[in-house]
């Protein structure tokens, strides 16, 4: 990492004692400092000399809508796509800073700021610098790290693992940010395996699924005789983590009380088991992950904002599968391949049709979804290649989590019947009376059935129980 060069940083803000004090304190840092006051003054600025950084404001005008913001960090990344901008904001204004990072903005920071670590933040944003031009290749990130596990080549994601080698070799915290069922887990083991700490261990933990009275048990371990059933000294997952990463899931499910015992151990890197008399020492680097905005849940005071700043140095935006469809075919055949192996069912593909289909779904639940539909339908179906009514005929019938049901749209009842019974018929090789225990009708009302939607011939001479 470069932190140590003197770079140019752009400071654009209408406040005269902002300018004046993030000059000063970037010049103190060794950084170069211009100023400008407006969005035009801006613009010509970035027109004329070449800048490592800009530091931005979100209002220039009595309007505090933060739209002008917007417009100005739109402006700046359609001219200059590589160069990185800070936001600066209040908290009032936090949802705004979160759609101007989701425009492209490299991170925000609130006034007033703490000196040290908005220099932390200005030295990692710059650090990271810009991403080579063009954007390395799928094949070419490959063949330098570990990104076993992650499957997809879209350009978003190629981001991603552009930033996953950058920082894996630092200690930095990184915050990873991303809909549920995006890979936020993966991206962390991924941070692990690149890393100098990839021979140690990395220990994960659910911090929405440690109870209260459990929280420093679990986390600082304890001695023998601290409370009633500790009958042995017991290791925590700090101390397991000791020389390696610690990933803290679900980071914003964690409530204020176990916040601050959480940020003194990330402050120093010191905790102290229960019942212990003295604190110990452990060398962990923090990857924490969670599908909420962490910034909104600061500005609600839900959220600590020393913690927050403590774990978001750097943050990782994990894109939903929505934003990256041309990446689900390839999901999908690992996916299946992955699915079919575990279950020796021997190969297993997927038709053209079947992929067009998959491509084409909106997946609220994102690689999750489209893992549990995919391992689902190849389980019902019972044959080697996957076709687009076999979905639609899973689906149809799916009475899993709100949002699971995919592909029936346009269908009408009529169509929809006629696939499950299809697929119910093939299922159980035409044998009606299990297809109708099956489909929970009688033999009667499924043999109407099969009349009405011309199937009879394919249950014809098949059922030993006619």
């Amino acid at each position: 990492m470069e932190s140590q060069r003197r770079r140019r940083v752009l400071v654009v803000d209408d406040d005269q004692a902002v300018q004046v004090s993030l000059a000063l304190l970037l010049k103190q840092a060794g950084h170069h400092a211009t100023c400008a006051d407006d969005p035009r003054a801006a613009l010509a600025l970035l027109g004329t000399a070449p800048f490592d950084l800009v530091l931005q404001d979100m209002n220039f005008s009595l309007q505090t809508s933060g739209e002008e913001g917007l417009d100005l960090l739109a402006r700046i990344k359609a001219a200059h796509p590589a160069l990185p901008v800070l936001l600066m904001t209040a908290w009032g204004s936090i949802a705004l800073a979160v759609r101007g990072v989701k425009a492209g903005a490299a991170n925000f920071f609130t006034k007033p700021w703490d000196n040290a670590q908005l220099l932390d933040l200005i030295a990692a944003t710059l650090d990271l610098g810009a991403p080579p031009a063009p954007q390395p290749s799928r094949a070419a990130l490959d063949a330098k790290h570990d990104f076993a596990g992650i499957v997809g080549e879209h350009p978003k994601l190629l981001k991603v693992l552009e930033t996953i080698a950058q920082v894996a070799p630092t200690r930095a915290p990184v915050l990873v940010l991303g809909e549920s069922g995006t890979g936020k887990e993966l991206v962390a083991d991924a941070i692990h395996r690149n890393s100098p700490r990839a021979g140690a261990p990395i220990v994960k933990i659910n911090m929405g699924a440690i109870a209260t009275t459990l929280f420093e048990s679990e986390m600082f371990g304890h001695v023998r005789g601290a409370f009633t059933d500790a009958k042995a000294d017991r290791k925590g997952h700090v101390a397991s983590a000791d020389g390696g990463t610690l990933f803290l899931d679900e980071i914003g499910e964690l409530n204020r009380a176990d916040q601050v015992k959480l940020l003194r151990v990330l402050q120093d890197q010191r905790y102290q088991p229960v019942g212990a008399s003295r604190a110990e020492q452990a060398d962990v680097r923090v990857v924490s992950a969670t599908n909420r905005e962490l910034a909104e849940l600061v500005a609600a005071g839900d959220f600590r904002e020393d913690l927050f700043y403590r774990l978001n140095l750097i943050t990782i935006r994990l894109p939903p599968l929505r934003e990256r469809r041309s990446d689900i075919p390839l999901l999908a055949r690992h996916i299946v391949a992955h699915v079919a192996a575990s279950y020796g069912l021997g190969t297993a593909s997927l038709a053209p049709s079947a992929l067009e289909w998959l491509a084409a779904q909106p997946w609220p639940g994102n690689i999750r979804q489209l893992k549990q539909t995919l391992e689902r339908t190849l389980l019902l179906a019972g044959k080697p290649q996957l076709t687009q009514a076999d979905f639609l005929a899973t689906s149809a019938v799916d009475d899993g989590v709100p949002g699971s049901r995919l592909g029936v749209d346009g269908m009408t009842l009529e169509q929809v019947e006629r696939l499950m019974i299809d697929q119910a018929l093939r299922q159980h090789a035409g044998n009606i009376s299990r297809v109708a225990k099956a489909l929970g009708l009688s033999r009667t009302a499924l043999y109407r059935r099969l009349e009405r939607h011309g199937l009879g011939d394919a249950a014809a001479g098949t059922d030993p129980d006619a």
